[in-house]
């Protein structure tokens, strides 16, 4: 309202380029499609506004001009999104429609495509990715965030202070599609290198769509022994245990659990190793002193209702690992290793967790070790490359078992017990003819 006339002027011939702009920027975006007569005034306004914006900076645009400028180009655009708005219901006969057929009217011939064209070339141009080089990198990002945050939670469970010496199957989870490799062995083997006996036992028969149970003894004195966590501190151990089934074979469902099988399971959680494998479980870690002894409620198939299973033998593999690995998943070593010399020579320095070696040459090898394990040689020792130099602080380890138990068809068993039945009454039926005819033979004198 007290603004002078001249400025208000010169807002209003600029509005008018900004508007033009405008116009010509939002062709690219509506469905409506312009009639030539408009199509030439916005490619006027729009070579306008282009020469305009090329002209040199400070050809007769003063400051106060600019503002104005600036201000009535809000304002315009504010006002064309209201007539835009307000004419929607009358421009509805000038929508494009898109269907089967790529023509449109000779009247309205606008081609989306070649928009979708030259937008693409504007960016190549700008040196802007495309869209499909933008999805790979979206691709690539995300691989990447998996990666980092699995590797963040390794290492956030190692180093973090922990009330227990512990075994994890997720980290097999996140490293192998398969826990059991080519060659038989089971992939926590790879981490834990220390040998212990598992045992399994598991009914030699079993029935379709059936719950039975298999049990998984790890062995350890769990009260006496202890071992090193991150820390380096002791800790009780924990256990985890793996079990591989046959195809179609399941975890049996909560709710089909008998009390009685409830009750030996202690409250054990098992769970399925991936969405790809729901015949693999895994348990743990859990507390040694309760669970030495593992139940595992197992839900047998029916072949009658799955084409993929068949009646017959099937192989149960069960793996059971009490304690640390000796090894992370990234490659490098545990504190719960014993640690060898990495030279020839003597013992010349002992500090803390580094010990020196010095050859016959003179030359100084320091060997850093980790905490967990006592420090056997003494400063003067003369060592052997290979040799110990700290105690073994491990005192768990993993062990695999291979067990067999047969899918039983109940026509079998029906046809078995017939025939069965069959050589019984044949076998009693001569042991009675027998008789009879020894009686004859004694009545006749014979």
């Amino acid at each position: 309202m007290a603004k002078p006339a001249s400025v208000v002027g010169t807002a209003i011939f600029g509005a008018a380029a900004v508007s033009a702009t405008i116009g010509a920027c939002s062709q690219a975006f509506t469905v409506t499609s312009p009639g030539p007569a408009a199509k030439t005034a916005v490619e006027r306004h729009f070579l306008g506004a282009r020469s305009t914006a090329e002209a040199p900076a400070g050809a007769g645009l003063t400051l106060g001009a600019g503002t104005a400028l600036a201000a009535a180009g809000v304002a315009v655009a504010s006002g064309m999104r209201r007539s835009r708005r307000n004419t929607a219901g009358k421009a509805a006969s000038e929508v494009v429609p898109v269907g089967m057929s790529s023509s449109v009217t000779a009247s309205h011939e606008v081609y989306f495509r070649d928009q979708l064209v030259a937008r693409r070339a504007e960016l190549k141009e700008s040196g802007a990715p495309s869209p499909e080089e933008t999805d790979d990198h979206m691709k690539d990002i995300e691989a990447y965030a998996k990666q980092a945050l699995a590797g963040a939670a390794a290492a956030l469970v190692f180093t973090s202070s922990m009330e227990s010496a512990v075994a994890y199957p997720i980290f097999a989870q996140q490293n192998y599609a398969n826990p059991r490799e080519y060659s038989g062995k089971i992939v926590c083997a790879n981490c834990h290198l220390a040998s212990k006996l598992t045992e399994a036992r598991i009914p030699q028969s079993v029935l379709p769509d059936t719950i039975f149970k298999a049990q998984i003894d790890i062995p350890a004195k769990y009260n006496k022994r202890m071992q090193p966590i991150a820390d380096g501190s002791k800790a009780k151990m924990n256990v985890g245990a793996i079990a591989i089934m046959p195809e179609g074979w399941r975890l049996a469902p909560k709710d089909r659990l008998p009390k009685v099988l409830k009750k030996e399971m202690k409250g054990l959680s098992w769970s399925p190793y991936s969405k790809e494998y729901p015949n693999i479980v895994v348990a743990g870690p859990v507390p040694g002193e309760t669970f030495e002894q593992m139940v595992l409620p197992i839900l047998t198939p029916d072949p009658n209702t799955n084409d993929k299973v068949f009646f017959g033998k099937g192989f149960i593999y069960f793996g059971g690992n009490r304690g640390r690995g000796q090894v992370y998943p990234e490659g490098n070593q545990s504190n719960n290793n014993q640690f060898f010399a990495e030279a020839t020579g003597k013992v010349t320095a002992i500090d803390g967790l580094s010990v020196s070696i010095t050859n016959k040459a003179g030359d100084v090898r320091t060997q850093q070790l980790l905490p967990g394990a006592d420090i056997v040689v003494e400063v003067g020792e003369e060592v052997t490359k290979g040799d110990p130099i700290t105690t073994n602080p491990n005192v768990g380890g993993f062990g695999q078992i291979e067990t067999e138990t047969i899918l039983q068809d109940m026509n079998r068993i029906y046809a078995y017990c017939g025939i069965a039945f069959s050589l019984f009454i044949c076998q009693l039926t001569l042991v009675l003819k027998k008789k009879q005819f020894e009686k004859v033979q004694l009545a006749e004198g014979f």
